[in-house]
């Protein structure tokens, strides 16, 4: 009987990218719902506690994997030259990852929050922050130093529009989020904007 032949090993950079992609292959296979660390961990050849010491959660594990293939919001946060066209940006972006993970995924993960990693939810506030600090250096607000609830209400608002869903967010959603929910709000806690009166 022939000797079983075993994988090479992988490691650093080269493992991670084999772990991303067994997920993403495991995921389109079975689908969230049945989407084990087991289930991944076989399909890449490798043991789940080399999973674990990455990620320490499916849903940890799921993002990490689509972020592989689509890049992060991080890496590309909107720059339009006005507040209201980069938060339309991030929301846009936010509306093409239903699309990237698909809604039983998107139900899956946020039915999952609680497991996910604190840092996933730090990102999206470090990006916002970013975008209003732009719009006040550019004189669009007075002041980015904010609540965080408030800098994070976009993100907030689109992930409750997803879970409450079945269907892709539309962009009459994602500007109805800005124009009468975030823009307002902001204009009102932070302060009228250099050189015009309140009001």
């Amino acid at each position: 009987m022939p000797t079983p032949v075993r994988p090479p090993r992988r490691h650093g950079a080269e493992l991670e990218r084999a772990l991303l992609q067994a997920a993403r292959e495991e995921l389109a296979a079975v689908g969230y719902a049945n989407l084990t660390m087991e289930g991944v961990a076989a399909r890449a050849h490798t043991g789940k506690q080399v999973l674990y010491r990455r990620w320490h959660s499916r849903a940890d594990l799921v993002i990490a994997a689509v972020r592989a293939q689509t890049g992060s919001i991080a890496d590309h946060v909107p720059d339009t030259g006005t507040l209201r066209g980069d938060v339309l940006g991030v929301l846009a972006w936010a509306a093409r990852r239903w699309h990237d993970f698909g809604p039983d995924t998107i139900h899956g993960v946020l039915a999952d929050l609680p497991d996910l990693d604190p840092r996933t939810f730090v990102m999206m506030e470090d990006v916002m922050t970013t975008i209003l600090k732009r719009a006040a250096a550019r004189g669009e607000i007075a002041t980015a130093d904010l609540e965080p609830r408030v800098v994070t209400l976009p993100s907030t608002l689109i992930r409750h529009e997803m879970l409450l869903t079945t269907t892709p967010v539309t962009e009459q959603t994602c500007i109805d989020i800005v124009d009468h929910v975030f823009l307002p709000l902001v204009h009102a806690v932070a302060g009228p904007a250099r050189g015009r009166p309140p009001g």
